[in-house]
């Protein structure tokens, strides 16, 4: 058996973004998008020794060819921290199927398939949007909102407990576990761990409710399965993780653009026609996620000597801005008409939830802008954003014109 490995966290400043990234630290979170864009014209596969080693592709053919290689690198561990999960976690992994390789991928996915086809999301659109309106409706009177906390981070937490059935006021909760999970990435792993143990002793309680009361939602379905039980509450804590702080970063992001670009947010007020490409684009622009792969043996890759067990981050925001892919790629064109944007990921791991994603962050666009048709940054600079692998408005104070 092999042992787990453990690394040493390293914080502090970066000194060379080539040679010694980090995507935990407050400037990458504040801005990663200049950082991206030289890396991508000087080193496009940087290097790190922080979290026990790893590689920053930035190129979007780069960041491609490893989300599509599941020979080479593997996907036991989608989070970059500094503990790495024992190769025998294959092929399940900690979050199926996120986390699984291929050949138990392709039934891990295929289970969760039909809770997340467009017809399926469609019956769920009434709710959220009666759920957006009066999100709004308790905004009622305030000159100054917090639109990360008072409004997009309730939508997808809503959502996703009325699907597993867990009980809606436990959202503060979900917030919480997203924060601890996502965003500790550079503690020592013992602390990361602790973490992890929180969410894993709810979902245990919640499916134990789920034996002993069944019912019409996604938990007892995952039960009636008959899957191994860390299948369950992977599948579980992913969708609890993943599919929240994924959606509730797009539309926050979403918002964020449209109060700092007068222009663009008159236009989608003016042509509510145009918000499909306008939602395409700011997933391209801001595209939230980053994933990441394990390196399953030593190997010279595209210019690289890498090691097994190092980590590749793959930045599908990077990839999203490459001028060889997209054109005018800094810049946010909201009638863009040809968008294959990578914000959903590449290959066989590309969200199974992008339908209900889209569903949400096009019903929270709608709502607020039907709603709130005029609104600015009442203070950039008290714009935070989260740090790790999904990125996304914490606070975003909007003032209401």
């Amino acid at each position: 058996m092999a042992e787990e490995r453990f690394s040493e966290a390293i914080t502090g400043p970066v000194a060379d973004w080539a040679t010694d990234f980090s995507h935990a630290e407050p400037e990458w979170a504040a801005d990663p998008y200049p950082i991206q864009d030289e890396l991508r014209e000087r080193c496009p596969i940087a290097h790190t020794e922080r979290f026990g080693g790893g590689w920053l592709p930035t190129r979007y053919e780069d960041v491609a060819a490893v989300a599509y290689d599941t020979d080479q690198f593997s996907s036991r561990s989608v989070v970059v921290s500094n503990y790495r999960p024992p190769p025998e976690l294959a092929p399940m992994g900690e979050v199926p199927p996120i986390s699984s390789d291929p050949p138990f991928h392709h039934f891990a996915r295929k289970l969760l398939l039909p809770a997340f086809t467009r017809s399926a999301v469609a019956k769920r659109e009434e709710t959220t949007r009666t759920l957006c309106h009066a999100l709004i409706d308790d905004l009622e009177g305030q000159d100054v909102v917090d639109a990360a906390r008072d409004y997009a981070q309730h939508i997808p937490t809503r959502v996703i407990a009325d699907m597993l059935g867990f009980p809606p006021e436990d959202g503060p909760r979900f917030r919480e576990f997203v924060e601890n999970v996502l965003e500790t990435v550079n503690l020592p792993p013992a602390e990361g761990m602790d973490s992890s143990d929180e969410l894993f002793e709810y979902l245990s309680e919640q499916i134990q409710d789920h034996v002993d009361n069944p019912r019409d939602d996604l938990t007892t379905y995952l039960l009636n399965a008959e899957l191994d039980p860390a299948h369950v509450a992977g599948t579980m804590a992913l969708l609890l993780i993943a599919g929240i702080d994924t959606t509730w970063s797009a539309i926050g992001a979403s918002l964020w653009h449209l109060a700092r670009t007068p222009a663009d947010r008159e236009r989608l007020v003016a042509e509510p026609e145009l918000l499909p490409a306008a939602m395409e684009e700011f997933l391209r622009a801001y595209a939230p996620v980053t994933m990441a792969r394990l390196v399953k043996q030593d190997m010279h890759w595209n210019g690289v000597d890498m090691k097994a067990d190092d980590w590749v981050l793959l930045s599908f925001p990077a990839a999203n801005r490459d001028p060889a892919q997209f054109e005018r790629a800094g810049e946010v064109v909201i009638d863009r008409e040809v968008n294959r944007h990578a914000a959903f990921g590449l290959g066989i791991h590309r969200c199974v939830g992008s339908h209900l994603a889209r569903m949400e962050l096009r019903v929270a666009l709608e709502v607020w802008l039907q709603r709130v048709p005029a609104f600015t940054l009442a203070d950039p600079a008290a714009v935070t954003w989260a740090t790790g692998q999904v990125r996304g408005p914490r606070t975003l104070p909007l003032r209401l014109t």
